[in-house]
């Protein structure tokens, strides 16, 4: 995605969910205020349609099958965690609790 300057944003946003996805604990999600504004709206849409939807669910089915075990449910809640950020990534920050 890296390749075309349209897709390095989108790139951006892959590279974002995979640190996160290589060390979640002790990382939080945030909502930055006013960072793009109708563009960051649009670029969300468009992720969206164009494969978010399917990256969340698979994190929401992992993370509810980990939840089952008492030993799992850590790794669970960052799935979740990775869920809400993979539906909309455009916006949104990961920052160190």
């Amino acid at each position: 995605m890296m390749i075309t300057i349209i897709g390095i944003p989108f790139g951006l946003q892959t590279m974002k969910l995979a640190f996160l996805a290589l060390s979640p604990f002790g990382k939080e999600v945030i909502t930055v205020p006013h960072s793009g504004g109708c563009l960051s709206i649009l670029m969300n849409i468009l992720w969206l349609f164009l494969g978010g939807f399917w990256i969340s669910l698979t994190h929401l089915v992992f993370g509810f099958i980990l939840c089952v075990t008492v030993i799992g449910i850590p790794f669970g809640l960052q799935h979740f965690k990775l869920a809400s950020l993979a539906l909309t990534p455009f916006g949104k920050e990961v920052v160190n609790k």
